[in-house]
């Protein structure tokens, strides 16, 4: 049954027009966002990494550049040449900056949604020729004759029903994580950082929302200390004493393109340092060969990753539900292997995830060329911080561990649903495989 879908040209079904060149001057803190190509993922889902804002009062003269729900962008220019992004409803307001397409389904013709779909299959198949290294980007008219299956209305709306649950599953279980992530940092923060249950038995107050035994694990009182006033009995100490190892990624010339194959063991890069967890999905590939030459930019699950140069301050550890049982960390990277018996990578990770954390880390910024911690494991080595009793700092870890874990389940529950949809996406598009759309589309 392959092939009996009608296919019509891009330009018959949908209307194709092009983003805005923003000058950085332009760009104020708050505002109309602007989504640039780097606000899209891999898996095309729109995040305000790194925002930048357009103010209010300017925006009627952009209003032709304003996105919509269930708009298809495509990325036409540069390192990320042939990206997708999907607009769901939460990114709206929004402006399209330069460097991308808008693909809008005309109304009656082509479903809004199917549309994101049948391009992407589309376009997978007529991209190479120009995502070379003589080519790095494409015309618009280059694609606007691209063919892509058009089936009725009715079945378009059953294709995309199918293929849109799984990628709304998706989307709920990503915010469900943010909210997770949101929840163990405020923990830290209110235990660690502003010590709210020590303040609560000082002023003879039951510290909130926690058991008798865990609030008898907190002190009573401050003392003083080289990093202040801190809870007594807490300790003071350095990276060093914390570490089992700290360590940087390779040099350039050890990991490079070419050195890159389909299987093996996988490099993190600053991509995969967006959260308090790593981000498990794509990764490059170095040979086992190669990963055993490298032995001291190898990690493993409880390590924890930072990013000295580019994209600086990014910290997350590898948990232990991880994909993999060993990685390779990037020239960009630099490491800390606990010891467990002191400190655990939950703790690590959520203290420089805070904003004194963040500023004790970037104190050591170079202001010259591109953004770098200088000397990073010498200077990370040496810093210091506070660090609880070890039986509190236990109950901690079990409590944020079982929030992380149940994180770790919603990505690999992900992965899971976006294989299938990546299974199904083929053969729904091709005709293959058919869907009852009176069935589908009732109720």
């Amino acid at each position: 049954m392959a092939g009996e879908w009608q296919h019509q040209a891009l330009e018959r079904v949908a209307e194709l027009s092009g983003g805005y060149a923003f000058k950085s001057d332009d760009y104020s803190q708050e505002g109309r966002f602007v989504l640039r190509t780097l606000n899209i993922k891999d898996d095309g889902s729109i995040n305000r990494d790194d925002a930048v804002y357009i103010p209010l009062e300017q925006c009627s003269q952009y209003q032709r550049f304003e996105l919509e729900e269930h708009d298809t962008l495509f990325v036409m220019v540069g390192a990320t040449l042939g990206k997708v992004g999907y607009v769901r409803r939460e990114t709206l307001p929004a402006l399209l900056n330069q460097n991308m397409w808008r693909i809008r389904g005309r109304e009656g013709l082509c479903d809004k949604r199917y549309l994101q779909y049948a391009f992407r299959y589309s376009v997978s198949k007529n991209l190479g020729w120009a995502s070379g290294s003589a080519r790095d980007f494409v015309r618009r008219d280059d694609y606007r004759t691209m063919e892509i299956p058009v089936p009725t209305l009715p079945q378009q709306k059953a294709i995309a029903s199918i293929l849109g649950a799984l990628d709304d599953k998706i989307e709920l279980n990503r915010k469900m994580n943010v909210t997770l992530e949101a929840m163990a940092r405020a923990l830290f923060k209110s235990w660690f950082v502003d010590f709210d249950p020590v303040r609560a038995k000082l002023d003879g107050r039951k510290p909130i929302g926690m058991d008798n035994a865990t609030a008898a694990l907190f002190p009573d009182s401050f003392e003083d200390s080289e990093l202040g006033h801190i809870p007594h009995g807490w300790q003071v100490n350095s990276i060093d004493q914390l570490a089992e190892r700290v360590a940087m990624g390779p040099f350039g010339s050890d990991i490079k393109v070419s050195t890159f194959v389909p299987e093996g063991v996988p490099v993190i890069s600053g991509q995969h340092l967006r959260g308090t967890l790593l981000d498990d999905s794509e990764f490059n590939f170095v040979s086992v060969e190669h990963a055993d030459r490298l032995k001291r930019t190898n990690v493993q699950r409880g390590d924890v990753i930072f990013t000295h140069a580019g994209s600086i301050g990014q910290v997350a550890y590898i948990p232990e539900t991880s994909r993999y049982e060993r990685y390779i960390v990037s020239q960009r990277q630099f490491y800390m292997r606990c010891n467990r018996a002191l400190v655990s990578p939950f703790y690590i990770t959520s203290y420089f995830q805070t904003p004194e954390g963040q500023h004790r880390l970037l104190a050591n910024t170079s202001s010259t060329g591109v953004p770098s911690i200088s000397q990073p494991v010498t200077y990370l080595r040496q810093l210091k911080m506070v660090v609880p009793h070890p039986a509190l700092l236990q109950v901690f870890d079990k409590t944020v561990g079982q929030i992380h874990l149940k994180m770790a389940d919603n990505d690999h529950q992900s992965r899971t649903l976006a294989t299938l949809r990546d299974t199904l996406l083929p053969k729904l598009l091709s005709g293959s495989l058919r869907v009852d759309s009176n069935q589908l589309l009732t109720g």
